[in-house]
């Protein structure tokens, strides 16, 4: 079982329905799509003010709670953790097996625990609300139906579902609690979309390669999967997570956001990790509570971004040349400062070679030397060809060579020879970099 980790579910069903235009706004209010949707936000309608107002002329201050108009419960909050909806409805358990209009009525009577977008507060609730709302205004009311076409069927994962059946049972690993009794297996009733699902570490891989960008088959839209995947929120130092997204817990770890969603019902522990920036995916399902003596998502990456860094910095670079090096071939000058020889070199790759006074003796000749892969058009890309210093000090100034690495060089339109008169590095600040008739001479 994979407890939470099944929230990812309900908040792919939200993007996609955005995406297809039945969600107008991931902002919209639940109230635009549950109309009887009323609970109490006692933390959002007074705030402690200075007022200000004018009589006869005279400008008079007074202290005081101004009213003001409730942050709203809205959908993207709903899967972020940011809605201050209670962790679950008032006197249930996740086994309750009510109907989503008895959990309005309960919530008619209920109290937010934070006013909507201001602080991270963990809610099964959240989850299961907006799936059986947006299921029921979109879905016939069949979000497990929803879920079982749209994404499981289409990505292939065959042995992940929700109806844990005799033929399901018999191949799945048995729950234990730490004092190694059998867990049994609890149906979750009404918060099934929060926590009821099973699956296997493959087929969740095939999700997280959809998520990286590398799988054969598409989900969401690249702008979608970005939106997705970006941390919305800081959270407070007493929340589990850094950092929180939809439905992301997220932490930094060795310079890289880790996302992740966790997972823990009786028996069973299970987290679905990504690091975008890597393309690299770590799942755990585990029978079992969760080990003690660290964390083992964190222990694994501690060997494998290093590894993995060292990979990228290790492989053969596949650059693109341009159609014709011709127009680009020669010298040019940055306000008559810094000096730039373009050249082709092998396999027709551009390769830039910065030159001047001084700068033999300052910066390696290595560092000196960029490729330029072609884009498209006349944008290239800056390439350092191997393993480089983040920074690189030269006695009291430094240069940044992350910046530099990956940065875009616009050349402008050929002129009547056929030539680019010069380029911007508009990522760099930097512009009208200029082309000059012949390698410059220096006297000292």
């Amino acid at each position: 079982r994979i407890a939470s980790v099944s929230k990812i579910f309900p908040t792919i069903m939200l993007y996609k329905m955005w995406e297809e235009g039945k969600v107008t706004s991931l902002d919209d209010p639940l109230e635009r799509y549950a109309k009887n949707f009323v609970i109490k936000n006692p933390l959002g309608r007074l705030r402690e003010s200075e007022q200000r107002y004018t009589a006869d002329g005279l400008i008079f201050l007074e202290k005081g709670s101004m009213p003001l108009k409730p942050s709203p419960v809205t959908l993207r909050r709903m899967a972020s953790q940011l809605s201050g909806l209670p962790r679950r409805l008032r006197s249930t358990s996740l086994l309750w097996k009510g109907s989503t209009q008895e959990a309005l009525a309960l919530l008619k009577d209920d109290v937010l625990v934070a006013d909507p977008g201001t602080r991270c507060h963990y809610s099964n609730l959240a989850f299961s609300l907006m799936a059986h709302v947006l299921a029921d205004r979109e879905a016939e009311g069949q979000y497990q139906r929803w879920i079982s076409e749209n994404i499981l069927d289409r990505l292939g994962m065959e042995d992940t579902g929700f109806d844990i059946t005799p033929p399901i049972r018999s191949q799945m690993a048995v729950g234990f609690y730490g004092s190694q009794q059998p867990a049994p297996l609890y149906d979750l009733g009404w918060y099934r979309p929060s926590g009821q699902m099973y699956s296997t570490a493959a087929d969740l891989a095939k999700l997280a390669m959809v998520f990286l960008g590398t799988y054969h088959r598409r989900l969401l839209e690249p702008d979608t999967l970005k939106t997705m995947l970006t941390p919305l929120f800081k959270c407070s130092t007493e929340y589990f997570a850094n950092k929180t997204g939809t439905p992301w817990e997220i932490n930094e770890q060795l310079g890289y956001d880790v996302i992740r969603k966790d997972g823990d019902l009786d028996g069973y522990s299970a987290t679905f990790s990504l690091i975008p920036k890597l393309r690299l995916s770590f799942i755990v399902l585990m029978a079992g509570p969760r080990p003690q003596g660290g964390d083992i998502v964190t222990q694994t990456y501690e060997y494998l971004i290093p590894a993995m860094e060292t990979a990228f910095r290790e492989a053969e670079k596949s650059l693109t040349p341009p159609p014709s090096p011709s127009p680009y071939v020669g010298y040019y000058t940055y306000s008559n400062l810094t000096f730039y020889e373009i050249k082709v070199g092998p396999a027709g790759v551009l390769v830039m070679q910065q030159f001047g006074p001084h700068v033999e003796e300052l910066i390696p000749e290595k560092y000196r030397t960029i490729k330029l892969h072609h884009l498209e058009d006349r944008v290239f890309q800056v390439v350092f060809d191997k393993e480089f210093p983040c920074v690189l000090h030269l006695g009291s100034a430094s240069i940044s060579l992350e910046t530099q690495n990956g940065q875009l060089f616009n050349f402008y339109p050929f002129d009547r020879k056929g030539l680019s008169p010069g380029f911007d590095a508009p990522g760099l600040n930097t512009y009208n970099v200029v082309r000059v008739l012949r390698k410059p001479v220096f006297y000292s």
